[in-house]
């Protein structure tokens, strides 16, 4: 019996890793006690997801578990012990602004869960390979300190400066630095993993995520930039854009390409190794250039209005460089780029607020 074991399994990466990897596997055994809507409230349930995901697939069990608590986890760690053959960590507080209002919530679900699943996969299936979703948060605002230059829609690096080309790589610092406590949270967990990797010689994987995005997201206000941003697009609801002259820069990574990273890597997995995970140059946009698409996509004008006060800690402008994984994983490549992204989005978001 060969099993994978995904926690998070109903949001956004999860379920498209239940999806990718229900074909290759025996057995799907997901985790998810739907947190995001306590988080975000009952617009960001997960719970029609995890619905879909049980209808679809016939390999595919959900155990309503908490990452916190040992005793749940242990019960499905000796259930499946060494069928166990890959752990794909996703279950996350994903939102910086939240992270402030509930500190010990966040650390506990962040960095204690993440220390759970690593003990529970060392004593009970150490041959695993165990795949963490990190972020690009853990670099802080030091991407803020780069020489940016202001362009007519977005932000952008000076196109002398070495990152300009593939954009900001793994060895950028993580130090001397504000993170958020969300960002403080995930370098802990990320550290974390990378430790079982080298210390305890590990199979563990940490990607660290720019915008992970795609139609099965349940955006809402404090979390999931393009989805949310869809839906305003697509209801009329008021969206607000917060500082930097709404020309900050993220790069979109549609969840099956970063769910096909994780394929390559758990068919060559390494120790404690740390990979940037975005649409790099191939996909990424504006705040204004995302409005601009979405009503182009929409026919419809959007709600929205101006903040001054930018997000403490957010980025001016972010571009991952993926250089190190496909040189490591040559035979990987993006699939959707921006334009397949909001389509998709659309799409999906307008059949479920449309239902």
């Amino acid at each position: 019996m060969k099993i994978a074991l995904i926690t998070g399994s109903a949001g956004l990466i999860g379920s498209e890793s239940v999806q990718f990897f229900s074909e290759k596997f025996d057995k799907i055994i997901g985790v998810d006690n739907n947190l995001r809507e306590y988080f975000f409230g009952k617009e960001a349930s997960t719970v029609w997801n995890n619905d879909r995901l049980k209808d679809k697939y016939s390999n595919y069990t959900s155990r309503n578990a908490d990452i916190r608590n040992v005793d749940d986890l242990e019960k499905i760690f000796k259930e499946f012990g060494s069928d166990i053959k890959l752990i794909v960590h996703t279950a996350a507080q994903p939102s910086h602004d939240w992270a402030a209002k509930e500190p010990f919530t966040d650390f506990s679900v962040n960095a204690t869960g993440t220390l759970n699943m690593l003990e529970m996969t060392r004593l009970h299936c150490p041959e695993a390979v165990f795949i963490f979703t990190s972020t690009n948060k853990v670099y802080g605002d030091n991407p803020n300190y780069l020489p940016l230059v202001e362009l007519d829609k977005r932000w952008e690096i000076d196109t002398k400066h070495e990152f300009f080309a593939n954009g900001i790589p793994e060895t950028f610092s993580i130090d001397h630095t504000k993170h958020s406590l969300f960002g403080a949270s995930k370098v802990a967990a990320d550290v974390l993993v990378q430790e079982y990797g080298k210390y305890f010689g590990m199979k563990t994987g940490i990607f660290r995520g720019g915008c992970l995005t795609g139609p099965n997201h349940s955006g809402a206000k404090l979390h999931g930039f393009l989805s949310y941003l869809m839906k305003c697009a697509i209801t009329g609801e008021h969206y607000t854009v917060f500082g930097y002259k709404g020309k900050q820069v993220r790069d979109n990574i549609h969840s099956w390409d970063l769910v096909n990273m994780f394929w390559h890597f758990y068919q060559n997995p390494k120790q404690g190794e740390v990979y940037n995970a975005g649409g790099g140059r191939f996909s990424n946009c504006s705040m204004a250039e995302a409005i601009e698409k979405a009503e182009i996509i929409t026919g419809k004008k959007m709600n929205y209005s101006y903040l001054e006060a930018n997000r403490i800690g957010d980025h001016i402008w972010w571009i991952s460089d993926l250089s190190k994984f496909k040189k490591d994983y040559p035979l990987w490549n993006w699939k959707y780029g921006i334009e397949d992204i909001l389509s998709q989005i659309f799409e999906a978001t307008n059949g479920r607020v449309n239902h």
